[in-house]
């Protein structure tokens, strides 16, 4: 690891280049350069599961946390290349005192010529991601609901605040429930009366499931607690009986239909690399995603 005192954005951006080069590598295998905005008690994980997603997307991870207060100004990086930090690059910044205020010009040095930006928050976010000045480089912007104290209220920004690009990774961690639910209703047994979603309290991914349900099937979808991880069941209640995909143990599920016997489904919970990992394979707007925070109640 490369440790730069009291530096610059372009000396850290040089400083990257120099260890390319000293070890006869260079950037043209850079996918992306993901920017993280994070305080310091988020930033090592999600510092780390960035470095894990590059093992897939080969990236520029930056990570900038700002200190403000009543100190030196200066920018302190730690600066990793490769190594057991896998084909990506790393810089950890640290930006103290009035330097805190300018992210953005501390990270436009360390942006990757011609290659996608993603933004990402892994705690507090902008009401608006896509007008922060660190969002607005960005193609894709990815906020995560679940790590804040009042998710329905976190909900409600990011539908005001929703512009094409943005997503969450609330959203995110539904992609195997949508998924196995879409399979079980490939030929459904009977019409779907209503639906039911069984979760741990204040669970934003069953928020979203019960809207996307809704929405889709046109049925009402009641909400009930329980002791998790996550979401642990859902039922579908058809004319002809239910159909339900329940999982306990965070990892395997059940799925029931009406007329055919119970098998078991993959449905592990996801660590924040694959989470991201996946969110980064599309650059694209993710289109459901907006049609579903719209949908959320309140603002």
């Amino acid at each position: 690891m490369i440790r730069l005192e009291d530096t610059s954005g372009s000396a850290v951006a040089a400083a990257i280049a120099a260890e390319r080069h000293r070890m006869g590598s260079s950037a043209t295998g850079m996918v992306l350069t993901l920017l993280i905005l994070s305080d310091e008690e988020s930033q090592a994980d999600a510092t780390a599961a960035a470095v894990g997603a590059a093992r897939q997307h080969p990236m520029r991870v930056v990570t900038l946390i700002p200190r403000p207060g009543k100190q030196e100004t200066r920018l302190d990086a730690d600066i990793s290349v490769g190594g057991d930090d896998g084909p990506g690059e790393v810089a950890v910044l640290r930006l103290r005192g009035l330097l805190a205020e300018h992210a953005n010009s501390v990270a436009v040095p360390l942006l990757l010529s011609d290659t996608p930006v993603v933004a990402y928050w892994p705690h507090s976010s902008p009401d608006v991601p896509a007008d922060d000045p660190i969002g607005r480089h960005a193609q894709r912007r990815i906020t995560d609901a679940a790590t804040c104290d009042d998710v329905v209220r976190e909900l409600q920004a990011r539908k005001v605040g929703y512009r094409p690009g943005d997503t969450d990774l609330s959203w995110t961690r539904l992609t195997p429930w949508r998924s196995v639910l879409a399979s079980a209703l490939d030929q459904p047994p009977g019409r779907i009366l209503r639906a039911t979603i069984a979760a741990e309290d204040s669970n934003p991914s069953a928020i979203l499931l019960g809207l996307w349900l809704g929405h889709n099937l046109r049925v009402p979808v009641e909400s009930t607690t329980s002791d998790g991880p996550g979401i642990t069941e859902v039922r579908l209640e058809t004319d002809q009986g239910d159909i339900t995909v329940s999982r306990t143990d965070g990892t395997n599920a059940v799925l029931s239909r009406p007329g055919t016997p119970e098998s078991r489904v993959a449905l592990a919970r996801r660590d924040l690399a694959a989470l991201l990992s996946e969110e980064l394979r599309r650059l694209d707007p993710d289109e459901v995603y907006g049609e579903v925070i719209a949908l959320v109640a309140g603002s």
